[in-house]
């Protein structure tokens, strides 16, 4: 039975949350009334004030890499399939972007929280500053859909169509299947003042319908003459109708089928308007937790968590154009409390997500280029084995994906599983494969009686579901789950395998930047490394036990974690090169991240370009940070690599004098990063991987094909491609084909390369 405390604790919560939603109900509307003569004092000096500052903003700078990749569907090397893709994924980017990001700056303005942007800007002129970019960024998507991919449909044998282009037999088939399938999905919702507002799912396509009201048909007031209800289009229908025809492949939206067939779910009653629209609601929640929680309580309330991410305030709504109802809009506004920079008029089809079923149709899956096949890693030598145990023994390995294959990682777990010399698997995990073999292998590994402890990561945004699924399955056949660390996430990378080996134990690690993930191994790129360096796995032993337990290593010697050390290890590091370049001693820094964000760092990184230390940024993100500018970053360049693999890998390098510091690991420079998560850098040590790390970022600087470089401004610079006499330079490419000699040639500054006599493979 529940104890009175934990019913008073239960009222206060709801009771808290009552006064919440009261205040945003009562303040809410005044909000965006407010705000108005404010942005307009403001608008004519924001860009001035964003110009000023030393940092470029977190979410104006994200919005530039969206538009990167949205560079990828404009180039004319790819083809139609290629091109329909990436503009895929900027609208599934900008879906999160503004359920996670705007949804964030909504939680300060709903409830009059203070914030200042980067940029220099508050809360409420930001607003307006980034909706207005996000207007900006919806239309260009619309002109690459409508003006430069639409035009090739033909010659691909592709055509988007309606009901009323196909020919007798075609509408006979989308008539059967709106009355078999679709139609007993449907249900009308309707809206007056004798039925409540009914809730709209976040990212759902939805037929917003004005019918006339019978018993005021003759009104002149609007809100008494007509009716409103809504049909939302269930998410798990496809978007896509497809039709096949000897020369093409018609595809026909489902929505155009509701629509045609609308007459049917309002019999008798006159239809004045139909307006297809999807919202996107705010989805950033955090946990309140404590630690007295336990596992069952906080799956609960991460449960919970994700079905009120789907009910979130309405943060954006898009619609198409020309069929909109005004007065539709005017009232879902005030419901919604929203305002114009919110709406997004679509003149084409509305979520370019749906484009993933035209990819992945039959006729059209083989247009996608298949990468070469994945070689094996140079660390490898000449050893062929199938045996991780024995290869692992000799050297360290590191494997570099997607251009080496990720089997060597799922082969050391399926091995370790089987193997009854193993007494113990220790693994973090945070993003899962759907298939996962990683799972299979430690579900064996349980059967089989062996001893294994899972740090679960269940927060892991938008993966919440399947995590907790795969972790209760590991939990219930005996597996030690851990279920994150109480306010932190869990975001390193870390395998251990215990092997009893006669007279000894020998310990067996793989420390990575990317995820246990064997389907995004394919697509991303990162590093990870294999080894029995038993200073790796001390290292390793004592931070599980720090997870697993109340351990407080007093220093770790290759590891560097957060959110203990992390920040202030990295700026003794960066402030050491800056004393090396006073002391007239060599220096240098070049950091491969997905994002910078963190002050700390950016104005470290500052100080060390004023002190003349030579710094290159290759940051595929977000990037707070103003290169080139005078007297403050002279000496930083940033570049961005978009290409064909999703750039994932993070290293960090520091010239030291001509023995280069470098350090892999999971955690981009963030605040997030530093003191919200539990991440791991680790130190490479073994002179042969060090060069290979050097050689990689090497390589990323010379790339000519998928770079970009920041400006003053915070604007990008797509490289201009081979300069004269200069072949191309796509990395994307030259990773599968790399030599030991490239890795021993390989330079970033005077005099960093480690010997060429170590890195030779043997």
């Amino acid at each position: 039975m529940p104890t009175l405390n934990a019913y008073s604790a239960l009222i206060k919560n709801w009771v808290r949350r009552l006064n919440q939603r009261r205040t945003l109900l009562r303040h809410g509307r005044s909000i965006l009334t407010k705000s108005q003569p404010d942005m307009a004092k403001t608008t004519d000096n924001t860009s001035i004030v964003i110009a000023q500052s030393n940092y470029i903003s977190r979410d104006l700078s994200w919005l530039t890499f969206n538009e990167r990749v949205l560079d990828q569907a404009r180039s004319q090397r790819r083809n139609l399939v290629e091109r329909m893709k990436f503009l895929a994924i900027t609208a599934s980017n900008l879906d999160e972007f503004f359920s996670i990001r705007v949804g964030s700056l909504y939680n300060y303005l709903d409830f009059h929280k203070q914030r200042t942007d980067y940029s220099g800007l508050r809360e409420i002129p930001f607003r307006q500053t980034l909706l207005r970019a996000m207007q900006g960024f919806n239309q260009a998507q619309n002109v690459v859909f409508t003006n430069e991919l639409q035009p090739l449909f033909a010659q691909n044998e592709l055509r988007f169509v309606t009901v009323s282009d196909l020919n007798e037999d075609e509408q006979e088939g989308a008539k059967a299947y709106f009355d078999r399938t679709i139609y007993p999905t449907l249900t009308p919702m309707l809206y007056d003042y004798t039925h409540t507002f009914p809730v709209l799912l976040a990212k759902v396509l939805t037929f917003g319908v004005v019918t006339l009201n019978p018993d005021e048909a003759n009104s002149t007031d609007d809100d008494e003459r007509q009716r409103l209800s809504f049909v939302q289009i269930p998410a798990n229908l496809p978007r896509f109708m497809p039709i096949d025809r000897p020369d093409e492949v018609l595809f026909l939206p489902v929505e155009e089928i509701v629509r045609h067939n609308l007459p049917k779910l309002y019999r008798n009653v006159e239809i004045l308007s139909c307006s297809l629209f999807r919202v996107t609601r705010n989805g950033d929640f955090n946990l309140d937790e404590t630690e007295d929680d336990d596992d069952e309580s906080f799956i609960d309330e991460i449960k919970q968590k994700i079905k009120d991410r789907r009910l979130g305030r309405v943060v954006r709504v898009e619609h198409e154009v020309g069929n909109v109802s005004p007065w539709m809009m005017s009232l879902l506004k005030k419901r919604w409390e929203i305002d114009d920079l919110n709406i997004f008029p679509v003149p084409t089809l509305i979520d370019f997500t749906s484009l993933w079923q035209i990819i992945k149709h039959p006729d059209f899956k083989g247009d996608m280029p298949s990468p070469p096949a994945p070689v094996p890693p140079l660390s490898l030598g000449r050893d062929k084995t199938d045996d991780m145990f024995e290869v692992m023994r000799k050297r360290d390995v590191l494997m570099h994906h997607p251009y080496n294959n990720f089997e060597p990682v799922l082969q050391l777990l399926e091995q370790a599983a089987a193997d009854p010399d193993v007494l113990a698997i220790k693994l973090t995990i945070y993003r899962l494969a759907k298939n996962s073999r990683i799972t299979e292998a430690l579900l064996r590994a349980a059967e089989n009686g062996k001893n294994v402890a899972v740090l679960f990561e269940v927060k892991a945004r938008f993966d919440e579901e399947n995590n907790i699924r795969e972790a209760q399955r590991l939990q219930r056949a005996g597996c030690f789950v851990i279920y994150g660390i109480n306010k932190y996430k869990t975001h390193t990378k870390l395998l251990l395998v215990v092997r009893n080996e006669g007279d000894r134990v020998v310990q067996y690690a793989h420390l990575s930047t990317g995820n246990y993930n064997e389907d995004t191994a394919k697509l991303y790129t990162d590093i990870g490394l294999l080894t029995t360096d038993e200073v790796y796995t001390h290292d390793i032993a004592e931070f599980f036990n720090v997870i697993t337990g109340h351990s407080l290593p007093n220093r770790y010697q290759y590891l560097i974690t957060a959110p203990r050390t992390m920040r202030q290890q990295l700026l003794a590091l960066i402030n050491q090169e800056a004393d090396n370049a006073r002391a007239g001693v060599p220096s240098g820094i070049c950091l491969k991240i997905n994002s910078l964000e963190d002050k700390a760092t950016i104005d470290a990184l500052y100080e060390a370009s004023k002190a003349g230390v030579p710094i290159r940024l290759i940051v595929r993100g977000i990037c707070c940070l103003r290169p080139r500018r005078a007297e403050l970053s002279d000496n930083i360049t940033v570049r961005s690599i978009v290409g064909d693999f999703l750039e994932h890998t993070r290293i960090f390098y520091f010239h030291n004098n001509g023995d280069p510091q470098i350090y892999g690991g999971s955690a981009d420079a963030m605040v997030r990063s530093f003191d919200r998560r539990i991440e791991s850098l680790f130190l490479l040590a073994d002179a042969r991987v060090k060069q290979q790390a050097i050689m990689i970022l090497d390589y990323n600087l010379r790339d000519n094909v998928n770079a970009y470089e920041l400006q003053e401004n915070g604007t990008y610079t797509q490289c201009a491609g081979a300069k004269d006499g200069e072949e191309s330079f796509n990395v994307h490419e030259r990773f599968f084909a790399v030599t030991d000699k490239d890795v021993a040639e390989a330079r970033l500054f005077a005099d960093d390369s480690v010997s060429i006599d170590t890195v030779s493979a043997s």
